[in-house]
């Protein structure tokens, strides 16, 4: 019991401090957004699914914070302190991943957007390979009727750790180029028909990525 009490401050100090670098640094980026029109309507007519790959999960938590999206977040150690940072960024969490919980999550992603709600999704999380795309938001997008958004961001000047998904850190005074593709709809007569759109999907974030890159 000691341990876990233990355990449970040290994610707790590293979530509050995680949070406020995050905040610190981040007011120094400049955003430049573009393809954002489209995306503005498609919430305001209703939720979407916005998809982006891990690496890049930092600058664009930060673009829309404080706007009530639910993230999906894995149950690995590491995934309770992002719950804890993003909920103090004014995010709600959606615990589990397609590696573990999965279930769970895509019903919990689900009542969502049933209630109203954008979700967020990073497709390669939360242990790679890097940029490759699990059906399992699309899956969602059938079920809900939900568009995804994919999004991405390029930096001007940025650290990358050496993790699995280069994990993309920008520099203070970056500039942040933030794009979107156009929206993707996900039908057919069954769940198991989402998958046959995983080649559109990472289409999609591609063309995310080269809008970025401007």
């Amino acid at each position: 019991m000691p341990d876990d009490r233990r355990g449970q401050r040290r994610i707790a100090w590293a979530a509050r401090l995680g949070a406020l670098f995050v905040r610190a640094i981040g007011a120094t980026w400049r955003f430049h957004v573009t393809h954002d029109a489209e995306v503005k309507r498609l919430r305001d007519e209703g939720p979407v699914i916005f998809a982006l790959w891990h690496g890049e999960l930092l600058p664009l938590l930060y673009y829309h914070r404080g706007q009530g999206v639910a993230i999906l977040v894995s149950e690995h150690a590491d995934g309770e302190i992002i719950a804890r940072i993003a909920q103090r960024l004014g995010y709600s969490t959606v615990r589990g991943s397609t590696s573990r919980g999965a279930a769970r999550a895509l019903l919990g992603l689900a009542r969502v957007l049933e209630d109203g709600g954008d979700v967020a999704v990073t497709p390669d999380g939360p242990r790679g390979p890097a940029k490759s795309f699990a059906a399992g938001a699309l899956v969602v997008a059938h079920r809900s009727g939900a568009p995804v958004i994919c999004a991405s961001a390029s930096v001007s000047r940025a650290w990358r750790l050496g993790s699995w998904d280069r994990f993309l850190i920008p520099k203070p005074f970056a500039r942040v180029r933030v794009a979107y593709a156009d929206p993707l709809l996900v039908d057919g007569a069954t769940p198991r028909d989402a998958e046959a759109f995983v080649d559109r999907a990472k289409a999609s974030m591609a063309a995310a990525e080269e809008r970025a890159r401007g």
